[in-house]
């Protein structure tokens, strides 16, 4: 694995760097800032996201949403606009870790944290902040027509983009401004100093094209949690995922990806550290679901000749022969098609769980039916056990509302471990965390679906819904519940 991902973090951490935006005589107003990528160091060229440049719009944000623009001159900010550009060491100096022990980790923008010994991962002095200035503000029109393809409809009140301001610090001006800045990237120049002249330059950033890199291989992004906050910890942090999906050039991953990671790369492991794209943002759900996806939507409360799934161009019927009832611990329909699926591959069911195994979970989400079903990645965290029987597979693969019904699979071996049940949600707050979820095991469902495949009897599935009382608290969650339960989802 270390050696899959050598050189994408190499890249990655020679290419990030962290901008910031702010107004000449105004320090008391704060930095705008986000992640960037440098794409040569000579000449000083970085690409970073545009949002940060919003407030310093001579004609205001309107001008990014008019029709025809794709571009901006670096004229169209005010002439009090001040950039600057900070990066990682791009070689390892024994002189530059003593520098780093004496002034200790963090540099002044830790304010309120105590300094400390600098940890064998950060212990190379940052190059100190080096002014830039804007040349040019670009957006990709294909970028825009699937973004409002895919978040115009109803699906659009579902979600939002994240900012790093508290949401009651928010005003709907700021998120319409965001939403208009969304497609945008800047390209800056940045200012040499003279004792940087022999400084080793490194070699450009390699480019994949469009479409390269294929659903679900692994990708790694690099950007700076929270832009200029304590760059010492956070620059270049890095977040390995998949690509979960891909419309034009819209991609979804499953990299977590916080505010200030705007700007920042994402990396290839194949080929090696090749840059794929630049987080655009992160995404929010509106009811406090942080993550990057929505996995496959089953309608388990059709009915007889109601379109189920919609593979290619094909529409296939079906009908539902068993739900279980909405007092049972495993929440889970058979629907039998009225058409044979062809050549579509029926998956292995496991007989074994291992802890801590690579497991991807496989469904339809924010990209819905334009774009085919979506993948999210993570490792089988838990196997929950009642009389030595598997009952709850926990996994931390990014599971978000609709994902009920959705198969988890070993990414390794392919075999089918359970069915996506539920993520995790906080009473107190409805905050739901979808990289705490759970799946029902395909051991407690395959011997009452063997049986109904091969005699039509639904007893062993109706067992079902007769759960002991442990599996029952297993499923609740080790509380009881004053009323029947349903789908966390």
């Amino acid at each position: 694995m270390g050696r899959q991902w050598g050189p994408a973090t190499r890249a990655a951490e020679q290419a990030g760097c962290v901008v910031s935006a702010s107004r000449a005589g105004q320090p008391e107003a704060g930095p705008w800032s986000c992640s960037g990528v440098i794409l040569s160091r000579r000449p000083g060229l970085v690409l970073c996201h545009g949002g940060i440049f919003t407030p310093f719009l001579r004609a205001g944000s309107g001008v990014l949403t008019a029709a025809g623009a794709a571009f901006l001159p670096g004229g169209s900010c005010g002439d009090d606009l001040r950039l600057s550009v900070q990066w990682g060491p791009t070689a390892v100096s024994s002189a530059g870790r003593a520098e780093r022990g004496r002034r200790g980790l963090c540099s002044p923008q830790c304010a309120g944290l105590e300094p400390g010994p600098p940890s064998p991962a950060r212990g190379l002095p940052l190059r100190p902040p080096r002014p830039a200035e804007l040349l040019l503000l670009l957006s990709c029109p294909a970028f825009r027509a699937h973004f409002a393809l895919l978040f115009g409809g109803e699906a659009a009140e579902q979600w939002r983009f994240a900012s790093a301001a508290p949401d009651e610090e928010v005003s709907e001006d700021d998120e319409e401004d965001q939403l208009r800045a969304l497609g945008w990237f800047a390209l800056l120049r940045v200012q040499r100093g003279p004792e940087e002249a022999a400084e080793e330059c490194g070699p450009a950033v390699a480019v994949a094209p469009l479409g390269a890199v294929p659903k679900g291989a692994p990708l790694l992004a690099c950007g700076s949690p929270f832009g200029t906050f304590c760059p010492d910890i956070f620059l270049n942090t890095l977040s390995r995922g998949v690509l979960s999906n891909a419309t034009g050039p819209l991609l979804l991953t499953d990299a977590r990806c916080l505010p200030g990671t705007e700007g920042g790369g994402v990396f290839a492991a194949r080929p090696a550290g090749a840059l794929v794209a630049l987080v655009a943002a992160p995404l929010c759900w509106k009811a406090r679901e942080w993550g990057t996806h929505q996995i496959w939507k089953l309608p388990l409360q059709c009915v007889n000749r109601k379109p189920l799934c919609d593979l290619g161009s094909a529409t296939i019927w079906g009908h539902v022969v068993f739900a279980t009832q909405e007092t049972s611990p495993y929440d889970i329909a058979v629907v039998s098609l009225e058409e044979d699926l062809g050549d579509v591959p029926i998956p292995v069911p496991a007989e074994h769980f291992h802890e801590g195994e690579t497991v991807s979970v496989v469904g339809f989400g924010i990209f819905g039916q334009a774009c085919g079903p979506s993948v999210t990645s993570g490792i089988l965290s838990a196997v929950v056990q009642v009389d030595n029987t598997p009952v709850m597979l926990q996994t931390t693969c990014a599971v978000h509302g609709g994902s009920s019904g959705g198969p988890l699979f070993s990414t390794s071996s392919g075999d089918l471990l359970g069915i996506v049940a539920s993520n995790t949600r906080d009473n107190n707050t409805g905050a739901t965390y979808p990289h705490l979820n759970f799946s029902i095991p395909i051991t407690v469902l395959q011997p009452a679906l063997q049986r109904y495949s091969q005699t039509g009897d639904l007893g062993s599935l109706r067992e079902l819904d007769q759960a002991a009382e442990p599996v029952r608290v297993v499923w609740r969650l080790q509380r009881p519940l004053e009323e029947a339960p349903r789908s966390k989802l």
